[in-house]
């Protein structure tokens, strides 16, 4: 069953590895290593959400999620989407940056760096936005629930994360304008460039978050209309509308899927800027993660065990929020690729434990019955 299902993520791993080790030695290949587990504890969360959405779908619409929704994810936001964010960065054509990365390195790491803050910033407020959307709303479950329940009832306040985060930006780029005018240098001119890429990140975020809340409405209203049609059938025996509703709801439900994953995967996208500016050891590291993302989701509805170590969405989100600081403060200080990337995979396993310790207490407790009182005992 696990090599059935994890097979292709094997195999693309081997491949991908065996080619940073001939593109750039050793040191390629560990920059390799840790994208891939940077991309696999960042997308944990994502690989939940599309397996209790996927799980509701056919045969059929499985089938052509983890088919078309790959070369999506993979080809399109893994290889495609860091070559429009350095050329948009840099000015560069797409092809041109394309170019100076395989034969220009040296000249398209001075670009890259040059354009460091911007795509710091840029990044660092979209996933920012993600964990003060995730922390800011209130959960059944609470994992630190010391720190959970008050923020959950300061979300209560309209537009409460987007006023943190444009604070957050402002902060950021005022500093990193009065140090680069103190120490000079390149960037002595670029507070603004900052200040404008965090509120794209910022409108990009919404955007994302817009359209997959269109899906979802969409999604809800075709569940709503096929649970009715289905009720209507068994009274007049006519099945024939519930079917036709069943296909709209899995289109919906496919739509959704790929604006999620579209939107998650800017995650590892951006955090990849942070440990390689080589174009091609991301391509390859963010690949291999995408493969194991998807084989993790299949691996999930296949098991039935979805909800079974329900704290891992939790430290999957405390890793984005986690990153999104890394990144804002890479705009004038450099932090070591090993940090950046083993955090994520440390909230990730601690989130694990806690989960393996909460299903302990419950079956010490009883079971479900007594599930409140153990998520309270839980705020560790």
């Amino acid at each position: 069953m696990l090599l059935k299902t994890f097979g292709w993520s094997f195999a693309v791993t081997a491949l991908g590895l065996v080619a940073a080790v001939f593109y750039g030695g050793w040191t390629a290949f560990g920059i390799v290593a840790i994208l891939s587990i940077l991309e696999i504890s960042l997308s944990f969360d994502n690989a939940v959400v599309n397996a209790g959405i996927l799980k509701k779908m056919n045969a059929f619409w499985q089938k052509i999620f983890l088919t078309v929704g790959i070369l999506i994810a993979v080809f399109g936001m893994r290889l495609v989407f860091p070559v429009v964010i350095v050329a948009i960065s840099a000015q560069l054509g797409p092809i041109e940056a394309v170019d100076l990365a395989l034969t220009d390195k040296d000249r398209y790491q001075e670009l890259v760096t040059d354009a460091h803050p911007s795509i710091a910033a840029f990044g660092g407020m979209f996933l920012l936005m993600i964990f003060l959307d995730f922390i800011f709303e209130d959960r059944d479950i609470k994992w630190l629930a010391w720190l959970e329940r008050p923020l959950a009832k300061l979300g209560k306040v309209d537009m409460l994360s987007v006023c943190i985060a444009l604070i957050v930006l402002l902060i950021s780029a005022i500093t990193f304008g009065a140090h680069a005018h103190q120490h000079g240098g390149a960037h002595a001119d670029k507070a603004e460039t900052v200040l404008l890429a965090g509120i794209a990140g910022l409108i990009t975020y919404m955007i994302v978050g817009g359209l997959s809340g269109y899906f979802e409405d969409k999604l809800e209203e075709e569940e709503e209309r096929e649970h009715e049609a289905e009720e209507e059938a068994e009274r007049t025996g006519k099945p024939k509308s519930a079917v036709k509703l069943a296909g709209k709801a899995a289109f919906f439900m496919f739509l959704y899927l790929e604006v999620l994953d579209a939107s998650f995967s800017f995650d590892g996208v951006i955090g990849a800027f942070a440990i390689t500016n080589d174009i091609v050891l991301m391509a390859l590291g963010l690949g291999i993660g995408a493969m194991y993302v998807r084989s993790l989701t299949v691996y999930l509805v296949r098991q039935g065990t979805l909800d079974d170590y329900v704290y891992l969405e939790h430290g999957a989100h405390y890793a984005i929020g986690a990153l999104s600081i890394i990144l804002l403060v890479t705009i004038q200080y450099e932090i070591h690729e090993v940090i950046t990337g083993l955090v994520g995979v440390a909230l990730i396993a601690w989130s694990f434990w806690s989960s393996v310790r909460r299903n302990k207490r419950l079956a010490a407790a009883g079971g479900d019955g007594d599930q409140e009182k153990a998520e309270v005992s839980s705020g560790v």
